[in-house]
């Protein structure tokens, strides 16, 4: 139950933490703030997958399995990015650089009016939510076998969802919906974290193998989204190497607090 708590708290509690930001700061909000803490927490999810959630995999099911998992991550977030990017995109045109963080979460239109910021705020909430559940299986599954490595996974989530919060609240926040309304939506997005850490504890409970699969798959699933999305993106709209280096900070930090 306790691994539970601490998805509600990656999840639930992050991503309405950073609707609150949104909603108290945006008239005054950046692209770029959100860049460089999306660029943060980029680095931070590459360390919990690398010195956290891939070695406790590779340990309990060898390297076959932990490379299997991560491939079936990579696969299955590539899938809903599909399927987000055909729901979002009736026109067929093609997206190939995103402009905004907007249209990082799969919104290829330019954004100039309120009703065209409310759709891309909608489809943003619904692609982060989808995102948001490996990253609750990778609590879910973390927690059941070591306590300890579910906590450091919850916090590091927690980190990466709190500008992820922010860039769904400033569209929605454009398009007219009121700040208590934003709040409210960044937070239920946010359920979708406590939704895949009961997934995780189920796959957990069933054997060691499972538990590695579950690990790798959502390490996988977590870097198809940093190197596929964020870092691109980030690059993109910053126009210089700011963001990489926070990256790499962010990197040196997660490794830390695996290290402790």
């Amino acid at each position: 139950m306790q691994v539970i708590w601490f998805s509600v708290g990656a999840g639930i509690l992050a991503m309405g933490l950073g609707g609150v930001i949104s909603a108290l700061l945006f008239r005054r909000s950046s692209d770029k703030v959100i860049c460089w803490l999306l660029s943060f927490a980029a680095g931070i999810m590459t360390s919990v997958v690398c010195f956290g959630l891939m070695p406790e995999a590779v340990e309990l099911s060898g390297m076959a399995g932990g490379v299997l998992g991560l491939l079936l991550g990579i696969l299955i977030i590539m899938l809903l990015n599909s399927i987000v990017d055909k729901i979002t995109n009736a026109k067929g045109d093609n997206l190939h650089i995103h402009h905004t963080h907007e249209e990082l979460y799969h919104q290829t239109s330019v954004i100039l009016n309120p009703k065209k910021m409310l759709r891309s705020g909608i489809i943003m909430l619904i692609a982060i939510g989808l995102h948001n559940i490996p990253e609750g299986i990778a609590i879910g599954a973390g927690g059941s076998f070591d306590l300890n490595l579910g906590v450091l996974i919850a916090i590091m989530i927690a980190l990466h969802n709190i500008p992820e919060g922010m860039a769904i609240a400033a569209p929605l926040l454009a398009g007219g919906i009121g700040r208590g309304r934003v709040v409210l939506l960044t937070l239920i997005c946010g359920f979708t974290t406590v939704f895949g850490a009961l997934l995780g504890v189920m796959i957990g409970n069933i054997s060691d193998f499972a538990v590695a699969l579950s690990l790798s798959a959502a390490g996988g699933a977590m870097l198809y989204v940093v190197f596929g999305e964020i870092i691109p993106q980030t690059v993109v709209m910053t126009k210089s190497r700011t963001a990489p280096l926070i990256t790499l900070f962010g990197i040196i930090i997660g490794l830390i607090m695996t290290a402790v």
